[in-house]
Formats: structure tokens, C-alpha cells, sequence
């Protein structure tokens, strides 16, 4: 089928990969992105040419998803142009690095707000259309680091990213008996194409990062980094998690994963969610709601 799918967070990364190759496989999908007619007009222009060159339909829609208004704006004018909306992809997020003391509690707040409170304003916005079709997807772009190996200096973003992952969890059972599907992707630590690292926040308190720069700490960074880009293996490619996604995108209704993950490097994620999950599963149906590990509609 052709699906009507909009992808957070498409400027760049993931969420720009994961746009390009669903259109490729031939979906309608809008790339939403923040100022569209500001700092990322070149990646607008850039989405253009690249629809044109590849003769597929990718739009670029202006989406702050730290914007109710416009989210909800995006939203509707998604669902005017085709009537629907088949798939939203949660991927808008931003990470940050150093030492969790210098951040201020602000800085968390806005990390909090940017990778899991946007994906409420977004649900908010396109869940009333998904559930009146009774049918959709909402595929979340977690993090291994919710379960699995977490180095020092990204507590706020694993916090964040776990806060996204346990809301994703919670969704799935809510929206089943609404024909909506959840799928959760879960990338590894990719140090390599993409610009994670690269344009990750920094501490505020600059004053704080410095102690920890000049103590016992002091070779804490290097180390880490060198050490996940030591386990990450040459042929690592994050156009492994835009793939994942379009496998699970294309997959039948009721079919697809609950939870895929793409970590070259191993982390360890895979064997503690296939835990917790487990988990999950055996509580909703000792609790006698062990239809909605699976979605379907039923008569209201």
C-alpha cells in the first residue's frame, strides 16, 4: 500500500534517511522540520531536489514539534491534502554531552521537552485522525541506551530518550483496540554519519564541566568516546535504522514488531528489552488484557 506518513525531526539524520527511503519505496511522506523558511531553508530546497532527481513525493512541511500550534497545524494540513494519515514517525529529538552536574536543571527540562513531550504534542494532534481511520502506526525512534550499555556523560539524553521509550510502551496497549500499531526502532550508539555528536548541547556551567575536566575525571570523555567508536564496526551504517523502518512500515497491519533493534555495536539493549517486554506481555495478560499486545479494532 501507499501510505500518507509524516517523520519528525527530517532536517537531518535519522529522520532525513528515514524520509528519503520511504519515499523511495513509494509512500507520500512529509519531512517535518522547524523553521522551513529560516535556518533550514537549504534543507528544504534540498528535499525538493532531491524528490525531483528521484521522482518521488517528498515534501518538507514546516513541524516545531516544541510547538503545539504548529504541530497541530502540520497536522491538519496533512490530513486536508489526503484526507488520512497512515504513519507517524517519532524521531525529533536532540542529545547533549558532558558531565550531568554542569547541566542545569532547565537544560534537562528542555531536553525532556524537545525528545519526549513533543511526541505528546504530535500525538495530540494526529491520534484523534488515526483512531476515527481505526487504523495507523506510530513508530518510535528509541535509543539503546534506554537499556543497554550507558557510558558517562549523556545521562540527560538517555534520561530523556528513556522517558520517550517507557511513553512509546504505554501507548501501544492504549491504542491497539484502535487498529493503531506500535513498532519501537532502537538504534545503537552510531558515532559515524550522522550529527549526533556533532552537534550535541553542552553544559551551561561551564564553571562545573571544568572541575570535572581538570579532576580525577579528567580523561573520562576521551575515553568513552574511544571506546564506543572502537565497538561500533567499520561497516556501520546508519542507513541500517532508515531501512529497518521502511521494512517495518511496509510490513501487513497486525504483523509488524513491537521492537527492532539496529546496534552494530552490541550494546546489550536487545537482550534487556527482550526481558522487559517479556515482562510486559506476561503482566497484560495475567491482568486480562493480553489482546492488546497486538492491534486490532473491535466494536465501540
Amino acid at each position: 500500500m501507499k501510505y500518507i506518513i509524516v517523520v519528525t525531526g527530517a532536517s537531518t539524520g535519522f529522520g532525513r534517511m528515514a524520509a528519503n527511503a520511504l519515499a523511495e519505496a513509494g509512500h507520500t511522506v512529509y519531512a517535518g522540520m522547524r523553521e522551513t523558511q529560516g535556518r533550514n531553508a537549504p534543507q528544504v530546497q534540498a528535499v525538493k531536489e532531491y524528490a525531483r532527481q528521484h521522482e518521488i513525493d517528498l515534501r518538507a512541511i514546516e513541524l516545531d514539534v516544541s510547538s503545539q500550534e504548529s504541530t497541530t497545524q502540520a497536522i491538519g494540513t496533512i490530513v486536508r491534502e489526503h484526507g488520512r494519515l497512515d504513519v507517524v514517525v517519532h524521531n525529533a529529538g536532540h542529545m547533549v554531552y558532558g558531565p550531568t552536574e554542569a547541566f542545569t536543571p532547565e537544560q534537562l527540562a528542555e531536553l525532556y521537552d524537545i525528545n519526549v513531550l513533543s511526541t505528546q504534542r504530535v500525538n495530540r494532534a494526529a491520534l484523534p485522525q488515526l483512531r476515527k481511520q481505526r487504523a495507523g502506526l506510530l513508530l518510535w525512534v528509541s535509543s539503546s541506551s534506554t537499556r543497554g550499555g550507558t557510558p558517562p556523560y549523556l545521562a540527560p539524553y538517555f534520561a530523556a530518550k528513556a522517558g520517550m521509550d517507557s511513553l512509546a510502551v504505554s501507548y501501544a496497549a492504549e491504542l491497539a483496540r484502535w487498529g493503531i500499531d506500535t513498532s519501537i526502532i532502537v538504534p545503537g550508539a552510531f558515532t559515524k554519519g550522522t550529527n549526533h555528536f556533532l552537534h550535541a548541547g553542552k553544559p551551561a556551567d561551564q564553571a562545573r564541566a571544568d572541575e570535572y575536566a581538570k579532576g580525577p575525571t579528567a580523561d573520562l570523555a576521551a575515553v568513552a568516546l574511544k571506546g564506543l567508536a572502537a565497538l561500533e564496526p567499520p561497516d556501520a551504517d546508519p542507513a541500517e535504522v532508515a531501512q529497518a523502518i521502511v521494512r517495518v512500515v511496509n510490513m501487513p497491519f497486525g504483523k509488524r514488531p513491537y521492537r527492532v533493534h539496529v546496534d552494530p555495536s552490541q550494546d546489550g539493549a536487545e537482550i534487556v528489552h527482550g526481558v522487559g517486554d517479556r515482562v510486559r506481555a506476561e503482566l497484560l495478560r495475567r491482568i486480562g488484557l493480553g489482546d492488546t499486545l497486538t492491534a486490532h479494532t473491535v466494536s465501540s
